[in-house]
């Protein structure tokens, strides 16, 4: 690949991934926040601590900057599948409709795996400041707080791509689904509302998968609730927040006359930690 295609495909990929993140951030943000925000002000779990616009700058800044991390991993991955390096197939029919739709859902589960663990890593005291503190400077975080990272904590995220292509078959489409599904989740883990039904994370049906409050809670307290899409690596490791049931009912049952987060502890502060 010479220096004008670098230029080309990489400009193309980090299109792609601004685009995608201002629609869809963006769009959360301007229905949820300012639209909706005062019709759902006792959802919002965080009233006392509301970002200003210094703490969105930051989060839009760092997002801008992951991108160029992950426009560079998709170069790589690019040269990658033309070298014949990865397990990318084209032809649907190779593996079947039936697999297309497990690959998708298959990934998510790694990559839920993948992020648990590398998160607790990151959260490890020596690495911490060095990797992860940018994305804590969001300790109420907004929508676009969803891609805010370090340059390291960039590349690390984008791990999971290579992984999965270099060690299993899957199409591109499917690929595709998982990075939209993904972006979704993670704008969802930083809206800083609660949207979800009362109940919700003890029901049999549904108590498996994450809510707002729980990645909220996780950028309040910073030593609790570390998973993405599903509340498993969480329980099997006892590092959920010990009143997040509590936090999620108070939300998940206000009424527009009610305050919707009642302190649970003291919350983490940045000072000490940096």
């Amino acid at each position: 690949m010479d220096l004008l295609e670098f230029l080309q495909r990489f400009s193309v990929i980090y299109s792609i991934l601004t685009v995608r993140y201002v629609l869809i951030a963006g769009l959360a943000f301007l229905l949820i926040w300012k639209l909706l925000g005062s019709r759902l002000a006792h959802k919002y779990i965080q009233p006392e601590r509301r970002p200003n616009k210094d703490n969105i700058l930051h989060e839009i800044k760092y997002s801008l900057m992951t991108f160029f991390i992950f426009g560079l991993v998709g170069i790589f991955m690019y040269e990658a599948n033309r070298n014949g390096w990865t397990r990318i197939y084209r032809e649907v029919d190779d593996f079947g409709w039936p697999y297309f739709v497990f690959s998708v859902i298959l990934t998510i589960i790694i990559h839920d795996t993948y992020f648990y663990w590398t998160h607790r890593w990151m959260h490890w005291k020596r690495i911490f400041k060095y990797v992860h503190l940018v994305h804590h400077r969001s300790t109420n975080p907004t929508p676009w707080a969803a891609f805010s990272f370090h340059p390291l904590e960039a590349m690390v995220e984008a791990g999971i791509v290579p992984l999965v292509a270099f060690t299993m078959p899957i199409h591109p489409g499917a690929l595709f689904l998982f990075l939209l599904y993904m972006t979704f989740l993670n704008v969802l883990g930083h809206l800083g509302y609660e949207l979800f039904p009362a109940g919700f994370t003890r029901s049999p049906w549904t108590f498996w998968h994450n809510t707002s409050t729980h990645h909220n809670m996780h950028h309040r307290y910073f030593n609790c609730n570390y998973g993405l899409y599903f509340n498993l690596w969480d329980r099997w490791m006892k590092t959920n927040h010990t009143n997040y049931h509590e936090a999620f009912e108070k939300l998940a049952t206000a009424r527009p006359s009610e305050p919707s987060f009642e302190t649970l502890g003291q919350p983490a502060r940045l000072r000490k930690l940096s």
